[in-house]
């Protein structure tokens, strides 16, 4: 009993978080910037409380390679498809900003670090001890990973997909660089492969309907 009411703890603690960020992403951001504060403090409470390492985590280098190399199939096949969209849309006659100029690479490389702690560090560790069973706890993270990017019709579907899949290879290889550096990747293609009209400058939440190109 003691530990299914723990199991159910943690989920509440898992959601409540996600609805902080959507609440964040919708309002907060505006109306009380620096309401972001919230997120490490939780994040630091929920380590020392579930007593959390720096394995469990997956910040760690031990197994640096194991992790790149699992992931090196589907990462492949994720970085090819998103190249065959852009031929297709005829996407090959500019460069993404992130390429002509690398220091947005880098930036957004820091972004994407800051959504693996959240995704899988914070999210991924939660929901797969909540669950018991690695391919749920990668679904219904892929699925809080999409509705976070609502109401962006390109970033929703790919994210649902990308989560699910950086969210499973974590549970089985607990190492957040080599999913940060194929998302960065990831993400860089997508931003040039569809059209700006389309994704809004990446943009999700209320950003979404106010960008102008």
């Amino acid at each position: 009993m003691l530990k299914t009411s723990h199991r159910v703890f943690t989920v509440v603690e898992a959601l409540a978080l996600t609805g902080y960020i959507a609440w964040y992403i919708w309002q907060l951001q505006s109306t009380k910037p620096f309401s972001w504060i919230v997120f490490p403090i939780w994040l630091i409470a929920s380590i020392a409380l579930h007593r959390d390492t720096p394995k469990s985590l997956g910040w760690r280098a031990d197994n640096l390679w194991l992790a790149t190399r699992q992931g090196l199939l589907i990462f492949a096949a994720f970085i090819f498809s998103t190249c065959l969209a852009g031929l297709w849309l005829g996407s090959y006659h500019r460069l993404p900003l992130r390429v002509s100029e690398p220091w947005r690479f880098f930036a957004y490389f820091a972004f994407c670090l800051l959504q693996q702690v959240a995704l899988n560090s914070y999210l991924t560790n939660r929901l797969s001890y909540a669950l018991e069973e690695p391919r749920a706890a990668a679904l219904v993270a892929g699925l809080i990973f999409a509705a976070l990017h609502w109401p962006n019709p390109v970033l929703v579907p790919l994210t649902f997909v990308g989560g699910t899949a950086m969210s499973w290879l974590f549970s089985r290889e607990r190492n957040i660089l080599p999913l940060t550096v194929g998302q960065a990747i990831l993400g860089t293609l997508v931003w040039w492969v569809f059209p700006v009209s389309w994704h809004h400058g990446m943009r999700v939440g209320p950003g979404f309907y106010s960008f102008r190109p």
